[in-house]
């Protein structure tokens, strides 16, 4: 069993540093190493693609922002300033993934990058970021599961519990499941894939886009915060698409000749 010790690292004064948002910047520090390490391998301008990296960051973040609080409009409607309190949590990282990947491909396409080959270079670092980023949650008691008795149960503040679960204080710790998948993916990418599949651009984008959307739609699954359309959770129906679309990639990328 296991608890949060609360959403604020240390406070200064006024000012209050929060988990949620320290842990994001580690995500994004490390992926940026990573980036830049694999452009250098790659002959690529670094600081160019760091550039990227930045473009992808921020528009992800507004694009995640933006796609939770669309479905979860109801939350927001009657102060709609809330939804600036990214502090607070409530990011849907299938709404960065898709806006920070459009971003990356309108930049590549405007400077003449490689789209597979700089995708490439950003999945290994986009699944440790998700890893990391993931305990988030954890200190912000959000994103877990059904009540579990389980030993590694979480325990969930009574603040924090839906009300028709609130005679329950256990539940399970889907933040770290995902997290935990999450880091599988990275080390399967970056230290099983990534130098194999350098002759077939694309390959490790969609194997990491069939890979976390496989882990995903199992962790949804337990998750008692799903957004929801109709009688669907969302996130489990975009990760079926994704990884049925990635596999697909994947099988007729084997059929094209390697570069």
């Amino acid at each position: 069993m296991f608890a949060s010790p609360g959403a604020i690292a240390f406070q200064l004064g006024p000012i209050a540093l929060r988990w949620y948002g320290l842990l994001i910047a580690a995500g994004v520090l490390l992926g940026a190493v990573l980036v830049r390490r694999e452009a250098t391998r790659h002959r690529l301008d670094p600081d160019r693609l760091l550039n990227v990296v930045v473009l992808a960051v921020l528009t992800g973040l507004v694009g995640a922002r933006l796609y939770y609080v669309g479905f979860r409009w109801e939350h927001y409607a009657a102060n709609p300033l809330k939804v600036f309190a990214l502090w607070e949590g409530g990011l849907a990282i299938h709404g960065g993934l898709i806006a920070g990947g459009l971003a990356t491909i309108l930049y590549c396409r405007h400077t003449g990058f490689s789209i597979p080959v700089t995708t490439d270079i950003f999945v290994p670092a986009i699944a440790l970021g998700q890893a990391i980023g993931r305990w988030g949650n954890f200190f912000n008691q959000e994103a877990f599961g059904i009540p579990t008795d389980l030993p590694w149960k979480l325990y969930i503040d009574p603040d924090y519990r839906p009300p028709h679960l609130a005679g329950f204080e256990y539940f399970h710790p889907t933040f770290l499941y995902e997290s935990l998948w999450n880091l599988l993916v990275f080390l399967i990418l970056w230290f099983g894939l990534r130098k194999r599949l350098e002759d077939r651009p694309g390959a490790l984008t969609l194997c990491y886009l069939a890979l976390y959307s496989l882990g995903r739609f199992f962790t949804e699954a337990l998750r008692i915060d799903s957004l929801m359309l109709g009688s669907l959770r969302v996130a489990q129906l975009v990760s079926l698409v994704l990884f049925l679309g990635a596999t697909l990639g994947l099988l007729l990328l084997r059929w094209k000749p390697a570069k």
